[in-house]
Protein backbone atom coordinates (compact mmCIF):
# COMPACT_ATOMS: atom_id res chain seq x y z
CA UNK A 1 0.00 0.00 0.00
CA UNK A 2 1.23 3.49 -1.07
CA UNK A 3 2.33 5.82 1.66
CA UNK A 4 -0.90 8.45 0.24
CA UNK A 5 -3.59 5.60 0.44
CA UNK A 6 -2.19 4.37 3.74
CA UNK A 7 -2.55 8.27 5.59
CA UNK A 8 -5.46 8.69 3.63
CA UNK A 9 -7.23 5.97 5.36
CA UNK A 10 -7.33 7.48 8.52
CA UNK A 11 -8.84 10.11 7.65
CA UNK A 12 -12.12 11.43 8.54
CA UNK A 13 -14.66 13.58 6.78
CA UNK A 14 -17.52 15.10 9.17
CA UNK A 15 -19.95 16.90 6.93
CA UNK A 16 -21.66 20.54 8.03
CA UNK A 17 -18.46 21.00 10.98
CA UNK A 18 -18.05 23.63 11.65
CA UNK A 19 -20.75 25.05 10.04
CA UNK A 20 -23.52 23.57 6.94
CA UNK A 21 -22.13 23.05 3.92
CA UNK A 22 -18.75 23.05 4.81
CA UNK A 23 -16.69 19.55 4.97
CA UNK A 24 -14.20 19.16 7.96
CA UNK A 25 -11.45 17.10 7.07
CA UNK A 26 -10.53 15.21 10.68
CA UNK A 27 -6.32 14.75 10.69
CA UNK A 28 -6.79 13.49 14.70
CA UNK A 29 -7.42 9.69 14.22
CA UNK A 30 -3.65 10.12 12.27
CA UNK A 31 -2.37 10.51 15.13
CA UNK A 32 -3.91 7.58 17.26
CA UNK A 33 -1.75 5.53 15.38
CA UNK A 34 1.54 5.67 15.66
CA UNK A 35 2.90 3.65 12.46
CA UNK A 36 0.76 6.06 10.02
CA UNK A 37 1.90 9.61 11.99
CA UNK A 38 5.30 8.17 11.16
CA UNK A 39 4.85 7.34 7.66
CA UNK A 40 3.27 10.62 7.33
CA UNK A 41 6.34 12.79 8.72
CA UNK A 42 8.51 10.30 6.60
CA UNK A 43 6.83 11.24 3.72
CA UNK A 44 7.20 14.99 4.18
CA UNK A 45 10.65 14.68 5.19
CA UNK A 46 11.48 12.69 2.25
CA UNK A 47 9.58 15.37 -0.34
CA UNK A 48 11.55 18.79 1.75
CA UNK A 49 15.07 16.48 1.36
CA UNK A 50 14.32 15.28 -1.91
CA UNK A 51 12.60 18.20 -3.76
CA UNK A 52 12.66 21.41 -1.59
CA UNK A 53 15.90 21.61 -0.59
CA UNK A 54 18.10 20.70 -3.62
CA UNK A 55 16.09 23.44 -5.46
CA UNK A 56 16.56 25.96 -2.27
CA UNK A 57 19.27 28.82 -3.36
CA UNK A 58 21.69 28.00 -0.04
CA UNK A 59 20.48 24.13 -0.10
CA UNK A 60 18.87 24.08 3.56
CA UNK A 61 15.35 25.03 5.33
CA UNK A 62 15.98 27.41 8.26
CA UNK A 63 12.65 27.59 9.45
CA UNK A 64 9.80 25.68 9.56
CA UNK A 65 6.23 27.87 10.18
CA UNK A 66 3.69 25.89 11.61
CA UNK A 67 -0.11 27.70 11.11
CA UNK A 68 -2.52 27.34 13.83
CA UNK A 69 -3.47 25.17 15.25
CA UNK A 70 -2.64 21.75 13.16
CA UNK A 71 0.24 23.12 11.56
CA UNK A 72 1.55 23.10 15.29
CA UNK A 73 1.42 19.51 15.42
CA UNK A 74 3.27 18.90 12.04
CA UNK A 75 5.93 21.84 12.40
CA UNK A 76 8.03 20.58 15.54
CA UNK A 77 8.55 16.86 14.21
CA UNK A 78 9.27 17.97 11.15
CA UNK A 79 11.79 21.09 11.97
CA UNK A 80 13.21 18.51 14.50
CA UNK A 81 13.87 15.99 11.85
CA UNK A 82 15.49 18.49 10.14
CA UNK A 83 17.47 20.36 12.31
CA UNK A 84 15.69 23.96 11.57
CA UNK A 85 13.63 26.17 13.39
CA UNK A 86 10.16 25.90 14.03
CA UNK A 87 7.77 29.01 14.12
CA UNK A 88 4.27 29.19 15.08
CA UNK A 89 1.54 31.75 13.37
CA UNK A 90 -0.65 32.28 15.75
CA UNK A 91 -4.34 33.65 16.10
CA UNK A 92 -4.36 37.31 16.85
CA UNK A 93 -3.53 37.97 21.07
CA UNK A 94 -2.11 34.73 21.52
CA UNK A 95 1.86 35.28 21.25
CA UNK A 96 3.32 37.29 23.54
CA UNK A 97 5.44 40.27 22.87
CA UNK A 98 5.62 42.49 19.32
CA UNK A 99 3.84 40.95 16.77
CA UNK A 100 2.87 41.55 13.20
CA UNK A 101 -0.59 40.43 11.98
CA UNK A 102 -2.37 40.18 8.85
CA UNK A 103 -6.06 39.08 8.07
CA UNK A 104 -7.66 37.15 5.66
CA UNK A 105 -10.85 35.48 4.16
CA UNK A 106 -11.31 31.86 4.68
CA UNK A 107 -14.64 29.44 4.03
CA UNK A 108 -16.32 30.24 7.20
CA UNK A 109 -15.49 33.84 8.28
CA UNK A 110 -12.61 36.00 8.47
CA UNK A 111 -9.65 35.94 10.90
CA UNK A 112 -6.26 37.46 11.56
CA UNK A 113 -3.10 35.43 11.79
CA UNK A 114 0.28 37.05 13.74
CA UNK A 115 3.73 36.61 14.03
CA UNK A 116 6.44 37.43 16.26
CA UNK A 117 8.31 40.61 14.95
CA UNK A 118 12.03 38.87 15.29
CA UNK A 119 10.96 35.02 14.32
CA UNK A 120 12.32 34.82 11.16
CA UNK A 121 15.60 36.69 9.69
CA UNK A 122 15.87 38.11 6.49
CA UNK A 123 16.84 35.79 3.99
CA UNK A 124 16.26 32.55 6.04
CA UNK A 125 14.54 29.64 3.71
CA UNK A 126 11.50 29.03 4.94
CA UNK A 127 8.91 26.47 4.57
CA UNK A 128 5.19 26.78 5.76
CA UNK A 129 3.06 23.44 6.49
CA UNK A 130 -0.55 23.16 7.42
CA UNK A 131 -3.24 19.92 7.77
CA UNK A 132 -5.42 20.78 4.61
CA UNK A 133 -5.41 23.66 2.56
CA UNK A 134 -9.32 24.78 1.41
CA UNK A 135 -9.50 28.76 0.52
CA UNK A 136 -6.07 29.52 0.89
CA UNK A 137 -6.59 32.10 3.37
CA UNK A 138 -4.66 31.38 5.90
CA UNK A 139 -1.78 29.81 4.31
CA UNK A 140 -1.89 33.07 2.03
CA UNK A 141 -1.97 34.78 5.34
CA UNK A 142 1.13 33.24 6.70
CA UNK A 143 2.90 33.44 3.51
CA UNK A 144 2.48 37.59 3.32
CA UNK A 145 4.13 37.53 7.29
CA UNK A 146 7.36 35.63 5.98
CA UNK A 147 7.70 37.79 3.28
CA UNK A 148 7.02 41.03 5.83
CA UNK A 149 10.09 39.71 7.57
CA UNK A 150 12.40 39.13 4.57
CA UNK A 151 12.33 35.36 5.18
CA UNK A 152 12.65 33.30 1.36
CA UNK A 153 9.87 31.11 1.06
CA UNK A 154 10.32 27.90 -0.43
CA UNK A 155 7.10 25.88 -0.20
CA UNK A 156 3.48 25.53 1.39
CA UNK A 157 3.54 21.59 2.79
CA UNK A 158 0.07 20.08 3.26
CA UNK A 159 -1.30 16.60 3.77
CA UNK A 160 -4.61 17.38 1.90
CA UNK A 161 -6.09 19.82 -0.83
CA UNK A 162 -9.52 20.54 -1.86
CA UNK A 163 -8.98 21.12 -5.38
CA UNK A 164 -12.37 22.93 -6.06
CA UNK A 165 -11.64 25.66 -4.01
CA UNK A 166 -8.38 26.57 -5.63
CA UNK A 167 -6.60 27.76 -2.46
CA UNK A 168 -2.97 27.14 -3.71
CA UNK A 169 -3.79 29.06 -6.63
CA UNK A 170 -3.47 31.99 -3.83
CA UNK A 171 -0.02 31.07 -2.65
CA UNK A 172 3.16 32.95 -3.08
CA UNK A 173 5.31 29.89 -3.33
CA UNK A 174 5.23 26.35 -4.67
CA UNK A 175 2.94 23.78 -2.63
CA UNK A 176 3.01 20.52 -2.26
CA UNK A 177 -0.47 18.73 -1.29
CA UNK A 178 -0.07 14.81 -0.25
CA UNK A 179 -3.62 14.44 -0.98
CA UNK A 180 -6.24 15.87 -3.28
CA UNK A 181 -9.82 15.79 -2.39
CA UNK A 182 -13.07 17.08 -4.70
Amino acid sequence: MSDVIFIKSFLKIHPDFPKKGVSFCDIFPLFRDPLAFEALIEHFVHRLVSHTIPNSPNKKIDVIVGLDARGFLLGPVLALKLGTAFVPVRKRGKLPGECMGTSFEKEYGTDELEMQVDAIMPGQTVVVVDDIIATGGSAAAAGELVTKQGGNLLEYLFIGEVDSLKGSAKLNAPTYSMIQFD
